[in-house]
C-alpha cells in the first residue's frame, strides 16, 4: 500500500492509459490549477531495474527525455528489496533487466503469475537462447520482428553476437554460407563493454594496457546465441579484445571461398554475389547500412580514418550497425565486418528498439 501511494504521488497522470480518466484533479505546483493529460493520450511506464549499471544508465539516457513514457523509479534503498520491485514489475507496461544473469533470471520470476501485459526485454545473456524469449535482433527476418511484436518476453542479444549474426545469418539463409562453416572471428570493443570495473581500470589514472586480447577458454558467453540465430551447424572460435577506448566496436569474420561457402549457389564474382545477398537482407532496415563493395569503395566513401583504418568508435551514441565486404577474389578470400556502438546497438540501443516494437511504437522514437 504504501508503494501504491507513493506511486501516485509520483506518477499520477501517468500509470495506465484507462486509469487517466478516474484519477482526482491534483493542483499543480507552479500554478495551482488543475491538470491532466487528454483523454486520448496514452501514457506508458517503463520500469529499469539496474538502472544504475552501464546499460542501465544508457537505457535511462534514452528514455527519460521522452514524453510518450513515464518511467517508474525506485528509491536507492529498494532498489534491491524484492518486494519493491515486484511491484514496480507488475505496475509497468514494460520493464527493461539490466542485471547479471542471476539476477535477471530472479527478476523474471517477480512477473506475478495473472500478470498477462508487463513486457520483460533481458539484457543479459540469461535468456537469449531460451525458445521462450524472443531474440531481440528485428533485422534477423520479417518473421522475428513479428515475434519480438507480439512477445512479453524478449531477450536482448549481445554486441558481439549482434555483429556476429549481422554478418552470417544472411549469407547462410541464402544459401551462400554453408551451416558447417568452420568460422573465426575477431572483434575490438571498447572497455565499456567490461562494466563499472573495466571502466575504473581505465579512468581512474592508474597504468593500464592499451589493448587486450581475452577469452582464451575459446567458451565466450555469447558463442552459444551467435551459433544458434546465425544458423550455423558450430559456433565461431572467437577471439574478442578490449582497447582503450570507452565505446565502439568492429567484429570480422574471414571468409575461405573453398572452405566455408556453397560455391553452387554463387556466380562468377563471388565478392559481388556476397555483397548483393546482405544488401538486398537489410534493403529496408532502418539501422543497418551494408557500405559499397571493397576497400577503395570505402575510402571513396569517407569510411576509413586516413583513407586506411576502420575505426571503431565512429557510430557511437548511435543505433546503428554498418556492414563491410572486401573480397580478394584471386585468393579467394573474403573479410566481412561489422561497426556498431557495443552501448548502443549492442545494448540499449537495441532494448529501447525492442521496446518501441513491443510497445507498438514508432521503432525510431527515442533513436
Amino acid at each position: 500500500e504504501k508503494f501504491r501511494h507513493l506511486m501516485m504521488l509520483s506518477f499520477w497522470p501517468l500509470a495506465y492509459g484507462a486509469y487517466l480518466q478516474h484519477l482526482p484533479a491534483l493542483p499543480s505546483r507552479s500554478t495551482g490549477a488543475c491538470c491532466r493529460l487528454p483523454a486520448s493520450v496514452t501514457m506508458r511506464t517503463v520500469f529499469i531495474d539496474g538502472e544504475a549499471g552501464t546499460t542501465g544508465l544508457q537505457v535511462r539516457g534514452r528514455l527519460e527525455k521522452r514524453d510518450d513514457l513515464q518511467l517508474l523509479t525506485l528509491p536507492e534503498s529498494q532498489r534491491k528489496d524484492a518486494s519493491a520491485r515486484a511491484q514496480a514489475i507488475n505496475a509497468a507496461d514494460a520493464v527493461i533487466l539490466c542485471l547479471p544473469d542471476a539476477a535477471a533470471i530472479e527478476a523474471a520470476s517477480l512477473v506475478a503469475p495473472d500478470n498477462g501485459h508487463t513486457v520483460l526485454i533481458d539484457a543479459s545473456t540469461a535468456h537469449r537462447t531460451n525458445p521462450d524469449w524472443a531474440y531481440g535482433f528485428p533485422e534477423l527476418s520479417a518473421e522475428q520482428r513479428v515475434k519480438i511484436s507480439a512477445s512479453k518476453r524478449i531477450a536482448n542479444p549481445g554486441c558481439y553476437a549482434t555483429g556476429f549474426i549481422a554478418l552470417t545469418y544472411p549469407l547462410v539463409a541464402t544459401g551462400i554460407l554453408s551451416r558447417t562453416a568452420a568460422l573465426v572471428a575477431s572483434a575490438v570493443s571498447g572497455y565499456s563493454g567490461g562494466g563499472k570495473s573495466l571502466i575504473e581500470v581505465f579512468e581512474s589514472g592508474a597504468a593500464h594496457e592499451p589493448w587486450g586480447a581475452y577469452g582464451f577458454s575459446l567458451g565466450h558467453k555469447h558463442l552459444p546465441e551467435m551459433r544458434l540465430f546465425s544458423g550455423l551447424e558450430r559456433p565461431p572460435i572467437f577471439l574478442p579484445a578490449v582497447g582503450a577506448f570507452a565505446q565502439g566496436m568492429v567484429v570480422s569474420v574471414p571468409i575461405h571461398y573453398d572452405r566455408d561457402l556453397e560455391l553452387r549457389a554463387l556466380g562468377g564474382n563471388v565478392g559481388a554475389t556476397i555483397h548483393q545477398a546482405l544488401s538486398n537482407h537489410y534493403a529496408s532496415a532502418g539501422f543497418v547500412t551494408v557500405m559499397p563493395l571493397g576497400e577503395a569503395a570505402w575510402k571513396e566513401a569517407g569510411a576509413l580514418e586516413r583513407g586506411t583504418f576502420l575505426r571503431p568508435d565512429s557510430l557511437n551514441d548511435t543505433n546503428y550497425l554498418q556492414i563491410f565486404v572486401s573480397c580478394n577474389e584471386k585468393l579467394r578470400t573474403c573479410v566481412i565486418a561489422a561497426r556498431l556502438d557495443n552501448l548502443g546497438k549492442g545494448a540499449s540501443g537495441a532494448a529501447v528498439q525492442n521496446l518501441n516494437i513491443a510497445l507498438g511504437l514508432d521503432e525510431t522514437t527515442g533513436l
